[in-house]
């Protein structure tokens, strides 16, 4: 436990208070307690740090995860085995082993998701609440579906976290494969001439680019890459179906 409290506490500033700070301290117990400088209550630490570490990041998003795994009323295997793969990428074998101990402490309490989403909006930039809803899709559609209970959660979850209809609409896209997915990504219609096409690959390509969470680490940045890679897929499908140069 000590180990595990170490690894959250080296990472955390605003999380450690609001509704976050609660559920994380449920999941370590008395560890959290060592991760405090001076005897700081969580309000201190919470008002103090208010730019995002990789930590307060990746705690943000076990709770999220944790909430849309809860949304169909059961957690699957093969959910649980998303989640850890992303993380033995993202992270190796022992934080992975201490990611998902959290999880399935925080899988025990009731979310309050409105709370949980204002604060992580309140102190987390726009382009890393992007990378979390990726991730929240490619958690619920490991399964081979996406629920609708669990798609109403992510739904919520965008809209608590303030992001823009056509940026949900462009991921979204990404894991609800139709005739137009590849216009959705890069946010146009399929009636754009092949001079928007080139504006739009060009725009979502720097609004995706991996370097806008290069604040989060490179661990982050390496999820952040599929996104990225999604845009380029899309553009390479509609400049082949039009036979674009």
């Amino acid at each position: 436990m000590a180990k595990f409290g170490k690894w959250i506490g080296s990472g955390l500033g605003w999380a450690f208070g609001g509704p976050i700070g609660a559920l994380v301290g449920f999941a370590v117990g008395s560890a959290i307690d060592t991760a405090f400088i001076n005897g700081d209550e969580p309000t201190t630490a919470y008002q103090r740090h208010k730019r995002t570490k990789p930590g307060d990041f990746g705690v943000s998003l076990l709770v999220l995860i944790a909430a849309v795994m809860k949304a169909d009323g059961k957690v699957v295997k093969s959910e649980l085995d998303y989640v850890k793969k992303y993380f033995l990428k993202q992270f190796g074998s022992e934080q992975t082993q201490e990611h998902l101990l959290a999880l399935r402490e925080i899988l025990k309490k009731d979310i309050p998701l409105q709370d949980v989403c204002l604060q992580i909006k309140a102190y987390t930039m726009y382009p890393a609440r992007l990378q979390l809803l990726h991730l929240l899709f490619g958690v619920a559609s490991v399964d081979g579906e996406i629920h609708s209970t669990e798609l109403n959660i992510i739904n919520q979850i965008a809209s608590y976290l303030g992001i823009r209809a056509n940026d949900y609409v462009s991921i979204k896209a990404m894991f609800f494969k139709e005739v137009d997915s590849d216009y959705k990504i890069l946010e146009i219609d399929k009636n754009s001439t092949d001079e928007d096409v080139k504006k739009a690959y060009r725009r979502m390509a720097v609004k995706y680019h991996p370097d806008k969470v290069s604040h989060l680490g490179e661990e982050f940045q390496k999820g952040a890459k599929e996104k990225f890679q999604k845009v380029q897929e899309a553009f390479t499908n509609i400049k082949k179906q039009r036979g674009m140069k």
